[in-house]
């Protein structure tokens, strides 16, 4: 199916019917899978031959939606897991030991930061975090012990974006693997396999599902990285669930057109929000303003539909703008056909320190949209709402 748009891949792709040729994708609830003999149990096991062994780590319908999203980023495999995090997770897990160093990209996502700043270190994996944007720190902070570049791009809330082309030639000159999480833009915006990433990864709860049911994550790469993952989660057992994975693949279905209307009305929103008195700065990489447009323009199919701005005030404005709203959700997930809004220095990354948060630029007055598939003009009714109650 090389040879198929996206679009068609999105729908095609990873399907493999049952004997009653179904068509839609069958959901394969079982939590093990019967043998003919003592001699194929002993081979599916050892992976001599292959097939379905255990739910952990074989099953039907997972196989089909690793399938569909690797022709997505045009990759050689897939592994599902858990939740995005549990993808991170993995790959570090699969990939790095005590002793190894890793270089991230300043600014991802509070969970994120908390992983590579926090809890790997009592393991012996230590972390060194750079400006996004900066390519010189990226090469200044490798040594011989980095074995992982993990970079988010555009980054979670700023919409900073990273030159995945330039971090890779950085990472792959130092020895070491790019793994570039792709949440923000999915594939039907962004292939960082495609501009040198090794490794992509997914929160598949975000724009994947699309509409805010179930919790997935993947990692998308070569067959031999990806298989180092799939051997940790064989282990350790971080899966998703056949039902969640169904899910998933139904969502990827409609991928490419939510993102496209998305990212429409997120650039939409963003230009009417920067003609407001009442916000003093908008992030998003569609505008001209944004300090990487040209990056963008050129590493991606769109802006995007996460909109960021910062308020005039602090704390109490943002949270004015938030409390008055109607329309919008007020919840930290993103990736939803609904809106949702939400004040990061709060919640995303309300556990990281108040320096950590100042150095990656998530200020007090700092508000995210995600952007879903209402009404532009509602959407804007509804912020001009608590946008009005900001003295200026």
């Amino acid at each position: 199916m090389d040879d198929l748009a996206i679009d068609t891949l999105a729908v095609r792709a990873g399907i493999e019917r049952s004997q009653f040729n179904e068509h839609s994708e069958a959901l394969y609830l079982t939590s093990s899978f019967v043998f003919s003999s003592a001699a194929e149990a002993a081979a599916r096991f050892s992976g001599e031959v292959e097939g379905n062994v255990y739910a952990r780590f074989t099953n039907p319908t997972v196989t089909a939606m690793q399938q569909r999203l690797a022709a997505l980023e045009d990759a050689e495999a897939c592994v599902a897991t858990a939740s995005g995090m549990a993808a991170i997770l993995s790959t570090v897990m699969a990939l790095l030991s005590a002793g190894d160093h890793v270089v991230v990209s300043r600014g991802v996502f509070g969970a994120t930061q908390q992983l590579f700043g926090n809890i790997l270190s009592r393991f012996g994996i230590e972390s060194t975090f750079v400006p996004a944007t900066d390519l010189a720190a990226y090469k200044a902070a490798a040594t011989p012990k980095t074995k992982l570049f993990f970079v988010e791009s555009p980054s979670n809330p700023l919409t900073e974006l990273v030159d995945i082309a330039a971090v890779a030639a950085i990472a792959h000159e130092a020895g070491a693997v790019l793994a570039v999480d792709n949440c923000f833009c999915s594939p039907a915006l962004q292939q960082p396999l495609k501009l040198g990433a090794d490794l992509v990864i997914h929160s598949a709860t975000k724009y994947l599902d699309g509409q805010g049911r179930v919790l997935g994550g993947a990692v998308c790469g070569s067959k031999a990285l990806v298989d180092e993952v799939l051997k940790f989660l064989r282990t350790a057992g971080p899966s998703i669930s056949p039902f969640n994975a169904w899910i998933i693949l139904k969502g990827l279905e409609t991928l490419k057109i939510r993102m496209d209307a998305q990212s429409a009305a997120a650039l939409e929103l963003a230009r009417w929000l920067e003609a407001q008195p009442q916000v003093e700065r908008v992030h998003y990489p569609g505008l001209p303003s944004h300090p990487q447009y040209e990056l963008a323009r050129r590493q991606q199919r769109s802006g995007g539909a996460i909109v960021s701005f910062e308020v005039k005030g602090g704390r109490p404005e943002a949270w004015k703008v938030v409390d008055a709203t109607r329309v919008v959700s007020i919840t930290a997930n993103l990736g939803d056909t609904k809106t949702t809004l939400t004040h990061p220095a709060s919640t995303t990354h309300g556990r990281i320190s108040p320096e950590a948060r100042e150095a990656a630029g998530i200020r007090e007055s700092l508000l995210r949209v995600a952007v879903g598939l209402e009404s532009v003009d509602d959407l804007k009714a509804d912020l001009a709402r608590g946008l009005a109650l900001i003295e200026v």
